[in-house]
């Protein structure tokens, strides 16, 4: 897993919604949707919660970029998943 991966949620009240990994450690990753959670407050979720969804991914110049719109680009990136696996 890295940073800019779409991960599936496995456990928890975010069981099914999938998030973009926008910051790793090693026993954590966060997450973020770019809508309730944001890229500066994401959520933290042990690896054993989540799964790799697809093989799309942002880049991570692209999730760590303070000066863009980081939460609006996640939020249309993860809407284009969403259509295409529906």
């Amino acid at each position: 897993m890295k940073i800019g991966n779409v991960v599936l949620a496995t456990a928890g009240k975010e069981k099914g919604q999938i998030f973009v990994i926008v910051k790793l450690d090693d026993k954590y990753v966060y997450l973020s949707d770019g809508k309730r959670l944001k890229a500066t407050k994401p959520k933290k979720k042990s690896y054993k919660h989540i799964k790799k969804y697809t093989l799309k991914s942002l880049t991570e110049s692209e999730v760590l970029d303070k000066n863009e719109r980081v939460n609006a680009k996640i939020r249309k990136f993860l809407s284009n998943i969403r259509s295409e696996h529906v």
